[in-house]
């Protein structure tokens, strides 16, 4: 039964291009994930003019273009947005975009979402907190780059806008593209979830497919992935981003470990039920025994198969009297 919720992460890697978006669809459909995600934004709305572009983004873009030059080429129309919603249809797969700005998630309503992802860097803009609050849709938040306070004080505000804690899913992030292994710290999830008792999961920035197989096994409901069709193309997030063998392999992985979580009951599986006659060990003679001679640890061995009396039982038939003659290895059946 699949339980984890599995994000493939379009984010910008489309490069402003409808084709290379449906490309996306197209990849995360047949990795076998549950929703590809977009990012949904008006570039003079998000990005001032002075603002500087990331570390990473200088890093993968470089220091030519201002970091709104650089969104503004990244941008989707608005009819992009309902070509790709139609397109995830076909796809069987279901569309997903975060919002950045107040006319973002208004757009966004007009395409009748039914969940709403905040980014990491609107954890602390408390208009657009109420405003997605207000919708009472199931909301992912992105923790990134917060304190346990921030994250408290923005659940408070999604909750007392509209939105039921039941509605909200917390994900760990780390927003630095890569996220350097020491930094990722897994357990904060778990922290978060006992905290607030809300529904947790993790945001991927980490090289590679490790780090978010493991968070499936320490129980994140969601995990999100940044993917790309190719990480030498140009652009922002493709370094930090799987391609579609990778994201295929990291889909199968984590339904096997969720698969492989089980229901916590401790007892026999059915495919090792036929191994316990082979596996265990009964009690069986040691040596020749004659009747009426004492059981004693000298005497007495235990072997394998496992059809006997087990040795469990071995207190209760040390110093019995043997009822009838034993050849060595012989079950003991008193």
């Amino acid at each position: 039964m699949k339980n984890v919720v599995i994000i493939a992460e379009a984010g910008v890697n489309h490069n402003g291009s409808l084709e290379l978006a449906k490309k996306l669809v197209d990849a995360a459909a047949e990795a076998g994930v549950d929703a590809v995600k977009f990012q949904t934004f008006k570039a003079e709305q998000l990005v001032s003019a002075e603002a500087p572009k990331a570390d990473y983004q200088q890093a993968a873009t470089g220091s030519d273009e201002s970091q709104l030059e650089m969104i503004r080429k990244l941008e989707l129309s608005e009819a992009d947005h309902h070509v790709l919603v139609a397109y995830c249809q076909q796809r069987n797969i279901k569309f997903l975009s975060t919002p950045f700005d107040f006319s973002s998630i208004k757009f966004l309503e007009s395409l009748q979402l039914d969940i709403y992802k905040v980014p990491s860097g609107e954890l602390t803009n408390l208009p657009y907190l109420r405003k997605v609050g207000s919708l009472k849709k199931e909301i992912i938040l992105s923790t990134g780059m917060a304190t346990l306070d921030e994250v408290r004080s923005a659940l408070d505000v999604l909750v007392d806008s509209g939105t039921s804690k039941e509605k909200i899913t917390i994900l760990h992030a780390n927003t630095e593209y890569p996220t350097p292994f020491e930094d990722v710290n897994l357990n904060a999830m778990r922290a978060m979830g006992s905290e607030f008792g809300v529904k947790v999961g993790y945001s991927d920035h980490t090289l590679g497919i490790e780090i978010p197989i493991a968070a499936a096994a320490l129980g994140a409901c969601v995990l999100e992935k940044h993917f790309t069709l190719d990480r030498g193309m140009e652009g922002p997030d493709h370094k930090a981003s799987l391609e579609p063998d990778e994201l295929k392999a990291m889909v199968q992985a984590v339904r096997h470990i969720e698969c492989a979580l089980g229901d916590g009951l401790k007892i026999p599986s059915p495919s090792e039920q036929k191994n316990i006659a082979v596996a265990r060990k009964s009690i069986v003679a040691a040596c020749a025994i004659e009747v009426g001679e004492v059981f004693t640890a000298d005497n007495l061995t235990a072997k394998r198969p496992g059809t006997g009396l087990s040795p469990m039982r071995w207190d209760n038939v040390l110093g019995l009297e043997a009822s009838r003659t034993y050849r060595k290895d012989e079950q003991i059946d008193a």
